[in-house]
């Protein structure tokens, strides 16, 4: 594969975005692709439109920043310098989504730069070397300038070529991104029966019918300050779950080496990641099993399902486990003391670090209805929510192992070895 030789800026047109978060008075109504849009998806596309927020802007504004389909957007400015240079495929056309500051857009020259291949050397180690070594300021925010970014020297091979390793990555991503979405319907569906049973109390009665509109019978509960069925309880969720803290790991015998205990600390429930070993030796009942629920008890408060049967959870993280002896699913108990979760975090924000306590969880409580159905309906929906996180996790590696391979010509692409069906087009 013969490469050329450029500099971005010969072949590309670059801004940098200064549209804030404001709504003002007398511009028009937006929708703003920020920063964390930007640093957390390879690609944008118009299925993201929901997620993205209000803002206003100016019309010269709109004229310059609204994202077109072949377009990059990329991270400008931010605390580490290794933050910056993070880049994004605009896959779709939008209407009224405009690109939001701490951002540039990049709209390659099509004669001489594929969108999507761009997007995939952006996230070499060799771009995030040289926007690290070219970034500007020190401590407190590091910025690429207009200069840096056009001056990035990039080696392409012919538009073909480009458009062939290009489509690899996109057809990944586009999976990655059919999970995604197929995981959030399957939540929202979970949320939607949780409330139906847990909320309204409208599960089918021994009639089918919905129970409380149905006229069933209603009780006062202390706990809850509310009504709930007739035989239904409250209780701790040290009754109804299995709960464990995390083992106190050692932090000085942490490794990047893989070893036989990776170690699940409070930076890894979100992603389900991990991000360390350990070199000490520990009780299995630190063992994590998939399913189990994962809160984080310093900082930000993180709930989140685990995903496997390998890992280990260190301290200042808990686990709760559902019981076979109980009704109570592990979906179902997350719903519960959510809420609860939240306040003591929002409880917490005017000190230096929020912490959760074992008194604080023994003043938890879940519903027990006595009643399986539900349970297996949720463990259901939660077994498949899993599985597509695993893929996520999977192809994600793949892509990432596969870049620089395609990158650097260690592996070439015919035209036949390309299934454009699933790629960004």
């Amino acid at each position: 594969m013969s490469l050329k030789k450029y500099k971005l800026g010969d072949i590309a047109t670059i801004e940098i975005s200064g549209v804030d978060k404001k709504v003002k008075d007398g511009e028009i109504p937006v929708k703003l692709c920020n920063f964390v849009d930007v640093y957390y998806n390879w690609a944008v596309t118009a299925p993201m439109l929901p997620q993205f927020m209000e803002a206003t802007a100016r019309q010269s504004e709109i004229d310059r920043f609204t994202l077109h389909k072949g377009q990059v957007a990329l991270t400008k400015d931010s605390e580490t310098r290794f933050d910056i240079g993070i880049s994004t495929y605009i896959a779709d056309d939008f209407d009224n989504v405009i690109l939001g500051y701490h951002n540039a857009l990049i709209t390659p020259n099509p004669d001489f730069l594929n969108g999507k291949y761009l997007n995939a050397l952006l996230h070499t180690e060799y771009a995030r070397t040289y926007f690290a070594n070219n970034a500007s300021g020190s401590g407190q925010r590091y910025a690429l300038s207009v200069d840096a970014l056009n001056s990035l020297p990039v080696y392409l091979p012919s538009i073909e070529e480009q458009e062939r390793i290009g489509n690899i990555f996109s057809s990944i991503d586009r999976k990655i991104e059919l999970n995604r979405e197929i995981n959030r319907n399957l939540e929202a569906q979970a949320k939607q029966l949780y409330d139906y049973w847990f909320v309204q109390f409208d599960f089918s009665d021994e009639n089918g019918k919905p129970f409380k509109s149905s006229g069933g019978e209603m009780v006062w509960n202390d706990k809850l300050k509310r009504k709930i069925p007739k035989g239904w309880s409250v209780n701790n969720i040290f009754d109804e779950l299995s709960v464990q803290y995390g083992f106190p790991f050692s932090t000085e015998k942490f490794t990047d080496e893989s070893t036989s205990v990776p170690v699940v600390r409070i930076r890894d429930i979100i992603d389900n990641t991990i991000s360390t070993y350990s070199q000490e030796d520990t009780d299995e009942k630190y063992k994590l099993n998939e399913a189990d629920l994962l809160i984080g008890m310093d900082g930000n408060f993180h709930m989140n399902f685990w995903i496997d049967n390998f890992a280990y959870l260190n301290q200042r993280c808990v686990r709760l486990r559902a019981k076979h002896s109980s009704s109570v699913s592990i979906v179902q108990a997350r719903f519960d003391i959510a809420p609860y979760i939240k306040a003591k975090e929002l409880r917490a924000k005017g000190s230096t670090v929020g912490h959760l306590s074992d008194k604080d969880l023994k003043e938890l409580n879940v519903l027990v209805c006595h009643d399986n159905r539900l349970r297996y309906i949720l463990d259901s929906l939660l077994e498949k929510i899993i599985v597509n996180r695993k893929e996520i996790i999977y192809l994600t590696r793949q892509r990432d192992e596969l870049l620089p391979l395609l990158m650097n010509g260690q592996v070439s692409v015919k035209p036949t070895e390309v299934n454009c069906d699933l790629s960004h087009d």
